[in-house]
């Protein structure tokens, strides 16, 4: 339960769960072009820093009710990190144990960050690429009578945008225009929950979806093989390995097949890794606005967008994390340790640079 001060903000909560959700969306200031509307979701605000604390919350909560996750019981799960992360921290507030799947090729402070929350973290070879960490999830699960989370297939990913996500969409856009809503795909729950809704109750919104360039596998139009519970069974033959973590495993997703199959989105954008690092830099840079590869690849997919969108049109990009788990990424190379000439001829600059240390 929740309080509500006298002045309308919540103020305070009973769990650090009940903060999730709600987040801000953010008007794009100097950066976007003069002739549209930018604005961002700020998914960074959720508790443990991305949109993936909503369907971690969903996950363990649905398992609870439907009685497949017993109290004490073990949770599982193969994660490029941002699941992983959302997991440990429901799992520490609710008191389960948690084993996380990843492959090493994903950001140390991801592995650091779910350890710290209490996770364990069992790492597999980058050559296996997702689906490696996804089989090694599944050998744990039936080897242990693990509860395996399935991000990538549960009905419990999809329904919590649904519910959420979409729901905070049409409250913030209420009475005003949303010409274009763009977003990447990682499972695939947040285009999939969300679409179902924009689709029926906003349906003049064109829906963006972004994927790699050198990864589109929904592009390719190939769909790979899924045996009798969704569960893939191939690496995707249309998949390279790509800078923009969090997005498109080496396979279609279950939750994601959904969009695909009903024709959720209108148009499909292709975004090199290099321009997600540029643009997650230039949103730093130039709006204050802290965010992670996935995020600037969906804004740089939001720009291609702006071009041929009409004068005055309205534009809404997810963005899914903070950018503090890509800090020994190519996010931040050239980012320097020690001062820069310029800062030390600023530091030179004043009196006190003449100062000895005793």
């Amino acid at each position: 339960m929740s309080i509500i001060s006298t002045n309308g903000r919540t103020c305070r909560f009973d769990s650090i769960l009940d903060t999730i959700g709600n987040t801000p969306v953010v008007r794009v200031n100097r950066i976007a072009p003069d002739h549209v509307s930018v604005y961002v979701k700020m998914e960074a605000f959720n508790p443990a820093g991305s949109v993936k604390d909503r369907l971690a919350l969903s996950i363990i909560e649905t398992a609870e009710k439907n009685g497949t996750l017993k109290p004490g019981q073990t949770v599982v799960e193969a994660t490029s990190g941002n699941t992983g992360i959302g997991l440990a921290m429901v799992c520490a507030a609710k008191g389960y144990p948690l084993v996380v799947t990843m492959a090493d090729s994903f950001s140390v402070e991801r592995r650091k960050l779910m350890r710290f929350l209490g996770a364990k973290v069992v790492l597999t070879p980058r050559e296996l690429k997702g689906f490696g960490m996804y089989t090694k999830a599944k050998e744990l699960a039936e080897e242990n009578g693990w509860f395996l989370a399935s991000q990538f297939e549960t009905a419990a990913n999809a329904d919590v945008h649904e519910k959420t996500t979409a729901r905070e969409i049409l409250a913030d856009f209420e009475g005003a225009s949303l010409d274009y809503w763009v977003t990447g795909y990682g499972t695939g729950g947040t285009v999939t929950g969300v679409a179902r809704v924009l689709r029926k109750e906003r349906p003049d919104t064109k829906i963006i979806l972004a994927e790699p360039a050198n990864a589109a596998i929904v592009t390719s139009g190939y769909v790979n093989k899924r045996n009798a519970n969704n569960q893939p069974l191939e690496s995707h033959p249309s998949f390279e390995p790509h800078p923009i973590q969090g997005w498109t495993p080496d396979f279609i997703p279950f939750v994601l097949q959904e969009s695909i199959d009903n024709g959720f989105y209108d148009e499909l954008v292709k975004v090199p890794g290099p321009e997600g690092i540029e643009w997650s830099r230039r949103l730093a840079a130039e709006e204050g606005i802290f965010v992670g590869i996935s995020a600037g690849a969906t804004f740089a997919a939001a720009m291609k967008v702006a071009e041929t969108a009409p004068e005055g049109a309205s534009i809404l990009v997810m963005l899914p994390d903070t950018g503090e788990r890509y800090l020994s990424t190519p996010l931040f190379d050239g980012i320097a340790e020690e001062m820069t000439e310029e800062e030390r001829e600023i530091s030179q600059s004043t009196p006190s640079a003449q100062m000895q240390a005793v």
